[in-house]
């Protein structure tokens, strides 16, 4: 988002470096395990917060998240001036030290969500596809020092091909299914999180064509809105999208199957490279007919419901950055252009038996 920022004129190139060198700079100082980061961050002290009981340590797939903005970082200032090749190292350096490796338990054929410090493995959540977590994979194969074998994704992420499916829904084809279920795809985030630098435009592997697959995911979670099956008020071509976010229930990762009513602004907005031009019928009705109460000083407010006139004016940065991203990668490709110019990514996705023009 940042990038975006200075390659728009809103961040001065100086501001936007003093920025970045302040959030690596408490990345290098935060807690860290295996050089993986905690889910929650206490952001005076870089000390982890639990997210949950035993969920106090590591957190493989949100520092995924995290990395692969930081080597787009990389990426942008590694031919800069001798400040900005200093911050491109010093992301090297956190880059390196992440041992994707040691989140095999020992050499399994999979990947596992978290490690703790107190509890180690109790958690015992291995990463299978298909969801949110697939760059994870991708960076794990990728790492200079600690990569895993393809089997590890093969095996673990892919679970011997039983990833692939056959479903269909309001006529628009899914080729990937969630531990065997995935009739209308997952919530929206599902096809933007490992996607903000990993460009799925014409990219494949053995399992999936991920441009078919991210368009077709969001075609049927606007079908779903169109349909319509709980009758909420306003749903319609212009105010559909369901995702994880604040709801009428205080949190809910919605999605077609779990409709409380409540439309997600990132969820269209993060999918406008898949669908330009419905994702825009939205992105003006709620900028134009809903105003204030949808817009503020950071943008598209997390969450609203004309159906229970509910309107909070409360942003999540998790939903917020990949609008910016998305709108930025549809527009110009430039977090695409910067991620998939890392030769490590390069090779790691060939390792995997990827392709991409």
């Amino acid at each position: 988002g940042i990038i975006a920022g200075i390659e728009r004129g809103w961040v001065s190139r100086k501001e936007g470096l003093t920025r970045m060198e302040k959030i690596v700079g408490f990345l290098e100082s935060a807690d860290r395990y295996h050089g993986i980061w905690g889910h929650w961050i206490d952001g005076q002290t870089g000390k982890t917060k639990a997210f949950s009981k035993k969920d106090d340590g590591a957190d493989l797939v949100e520092s995924a998240f995290l990395m692969q903005g930081l080597l787009a970082v990389r990426e942008y200032y590694k031919n800069g001036n001798s400040e900005e090749k200093a911050l491109s190292d010093r992301i090297h350096t956190l880059w390196q030290e992440m041992e994707w490796d040691w989140f095999t338990q020992g050499g399994k054929n999979v990947l596992y969500w978290h490690w703790s410090p107190n509890f180690e493995w109790d958690m015992n959540f291995a990463l299978e596809g298909y969801n949110e977590c697939l760059i994870t994979y991708v960076l794990a194969a990728s790492s200079p020092t600690h990569t895993i074998d393809p089997e590890v994704y093969h095996q673990g992420w892919a679970r011997g091909g039983d990833i692939k499916t056959t479903a269909n829904a309001y006529g628009y084809e899914l080729q990937l299914s969630h531990n065997g279920s995935q009739e209308y795809g997952g919530p929206l985030f599902w096809a933007h999180y490992s996607y903000l630098g990993l460009n799925p435009m014409g990219l494949q592997d053995r399992y999936a064509d991920y441009e078919k697959e991210n368009r077709n995911h969001t075609l049927i979670n606007r079908a779903w809105c169109l349909d319509n099956p709980g009758n909420f008020k306003g749903y319609g071509e212009d105010l559909w999208g369901l995702t994880a976010s604040y709801s009428v229930n205080f949190y809910n990762a919605h999605k077609p199957g779990n409709d409380t009513g409540v439309i997600s602004p990132t969820a269209a907005i993060s999918s406008i490279p898949y669908t330009p031009n419905e994702s825009i019928a939205v992105i003006k009705n709620l900028y134009y007919n809903y105003g204030d109460k949808t817009f503020g000083k950071y943008g598209f407010y997390d969450a609203m419901s004309p159906h229970h006139e509910y309107f909070p004016n409360r942003y999540l940065a998790i939903d917020q950055g990949p609008m910016i991203a998305m709108i930025e990668n549809h527009r110009t490709g430039l977090g695409w252009k910067l991620f998939m110019n890392a030769p490590e990514v390069i090779e790691g996705l060939k390792k995997l038996d990827f392709t991409h023009p």
